[in-house]
């Protein structure tokens, strides 16, 4: 019983951190970075398709499609957004077509990483390495090990 209480206080802080209330989120979106043979393997992919993107200091490459005119999340915002998101061979392992809503800080690193560069009303393609995304497990129709694409279209910042 002792357990479940310490747990459930710990999840209580933990949400109340990232609440919209919350202005000093404090996140280090550099502190967790791809290797770098999961970098080269996808500046390889990159090249290979003839990809112009830049490189966030993670490892997660993106193209900035528009900036928004909105605000700017933080690592912590609770958001809304449209995306799609793919594997390198085309396959569209999830996809959205009317807006849904998430906490930032609940979703994969790349994702609180590289969201933050645009502004609610932008659109950014991510190019995720593993370790950004699912890592060496298997979730869903995703294998471990992938790289991921990502279009996503944010939509409001809460």
């Amino acid at each position: 019983m002792k357990k479940i209480a310490v747990f459930t206080l710990g999840w209580a802080l933990f949400l109340s951190s990232c609440s919209k209330k919350n202005d000093s989120c404090s996140y280090d979106s550099c502190a967790i970075k791809a290797p770098d043979s999961e970098i080269t393997t996808l500046q390889n992919y990159l090249t290979g398709n003839s990809i112009t993107a830049t490189m966030h200091c993670s490892g997660v490459f993106y193209t900035i499609q528009s900036e928004g005119t909105s605000q700017h999340p933080t690592a912590c915002s609770n958001i809304s957004v449209k995306y799609k998101g793919m594997l390198t061979n085309g396959t569209v392992f999830d996809q959205t077509t009317n807006p849904v809503g998430f906490n930032l800080g609940m979703l994969v690193p790349a994702w609180r990483n590289v969201l933050p560069l645009i502004k609610g009303g932008g659109r950014i393609i991510m190019y995720v390495p593993p370790t950004l995304g699912y890592g060496n497990q298997a979730y869903g129709p995703i294998p471990a090990n992938s790289i991921l694409i990502f279009e996503v279209d944010l939509v409001t910042v809460y």
